[in-house]
């Protein structure tokens, strides 16, 4: 098989959710598609075709946690991208990105854990779920994504506290 030139590829466009609960700990989640060691995420996805990006994210985020209790906070005043690893090209996201250009929000959960539902959606994305510190988040996610995990972070630093 030919090796994909990145550039040849966009980006896919996403949304993103740093959750935080009461206690302004963030939600992360261990995805359930990882070959080696753990991997955990914040919620993310796809946008649809024509749909509004804060019903987007929404949406993502109750299939993927089932969390659907939530306040918006914020939204990033950017787009951040990441390009997957050269080796990942052409054949993750079915080959058809380098990589994904997200726009993140800052969501406040307001209901209880047990109102998390991993399996609420045909494609289950996570196995497990918990609540960590914001300085946490950056270390648990794949180095490729760490910058925009930092910069998610910084702008949203300010929703890390109790209410």
């Amino acid at each position: 098989m030919k090796p994909v030139d990145p550039q040849t590829l966009p980006y896919r466009p996403c949304v993103g959710c740093m959750v935080f609960n009461r206690a302004g700990l963030v939600f992360v989640g261990r995805r359930v598609d990882q070959e080696a060691g753990e991997a955990w995420q914040m919620p993310q996805g796809g946008i649809d075709d024509g749909e509004d990006v804060r019903r987007a994210a929404l949406r993502e985020l109750e299939e993927e946690t089932g969390i659907a209790e939530v306040e918006i906070l914020a939204e990033a005043p950017e787009w951040y991208a990441y390009d997957l690893p050269r080796e990942l090209v052409g054949i993750a996201m079915k080959g058809k990105y380098r990589g994904q250009r997200q726009k993140w929000f800052a969501v406040r959960f307001r209901g209880p854990d047990t109102g998390i539902d991993l399996k609420a959606h045909k494609h289950v994305e996570f196995d497990a779920f918990r609540w960590v510190e914001i300085d946490e988040v950056v270390r648990l996610i794949v180095p490729f994504k760490r910058q925009v995990y930092q910069n998610v972070v910084n702008i949203f630093r300010k929703f890390a506290e109790p209410v």
